[in-house]
């Protein structure tokens, strides 16, 4: 089973029944109990990052979903549930993050009009078993003006360009983190999602 995090931020609805599509089994639950039995964690979130980052200290599960991910459950962080692993987040005021990925979430650096929406490609600079069967330039749904930067290249596991390269996806260990909505992103999103939930199978 897998769980969607419900922290009162996210559209956990589309998201849930993308997962549905591929075959997997999906409960939205901000109960801690749940979260134990699951065997995958998806973090979902949309809005700013210190509000989102409140928010799920006060309802605890930053607690929950760092346990589940010492040990070694799969993690998916969406949009802004993926820039919430890194250490911190420079959205309005300095914010600590999950610190599952070394970090931090800042402005995108570019000319282009933000915040950022609409279908971007992707590339692959580092191999990750969320893209198995997509090919390199595969198009998916952004929205966000801020984008996580890693401490270590090999972190990144997919790159778009907005102007500037924008890391679109990361990766360590069991964490994985995409920018873009792969529940908004058509048979490349679904196709993610299902290699998601295949995985510790």
């Amino acid at each position: 089973m897998l769980a969607i995090v419900d922290y009162g931020v996210g559209n956990l609805f589309s998201l849930r029944c993308s997962l549905q599509a591929v075959g997997a089994e999906a409960a939205v639950t901000g109960d801690e109990g749940v979260l134990a039995k699951a065997d995958r964690v998806v973090l979902p979130g949309v809005g700013a990052f210190g509000d989102a980052a409140g928010a799920l200290r006060r309802a605890g599960l930053d607690r929950a979903v760092l346990r589940e991910a010492e040990r070694g459950k799969p993690l998916l962080g969406i949009c802004l549930g993926m820039q919430l692993l890194f250490d911190r987040g420079e959205e309005g005021k300095i914010c600590e993050g999950l610190r599952l990925v070394s970090g931090c979430v800042e402005r995108i650096p570019t000319t282009c009009k933000l915040p950022h929406i609409g279908w971007n490609s992707l590339r692959f600079p580092n191999p990750s078993p969320l893209f198995a069967g997509l090919d390199e330039g595969a198009y998916v749904y952004f929205v966000h003006s801020y984008c996580g930067v890693t401490a270590d290249p090999a972190d990144v596991s997919a790159l778009t360009d907005y102007g500037v390269p924008v890391t679109a996806a990361v990766g360590r260990g069991n964490v994985y983190g995409c920018q873009f909505h792969p529940e908004k992103s058509g048979e490349a999103g679904l196709q993610i999602l299902k290699n998601f939930g295949g995985l510790n199978r």
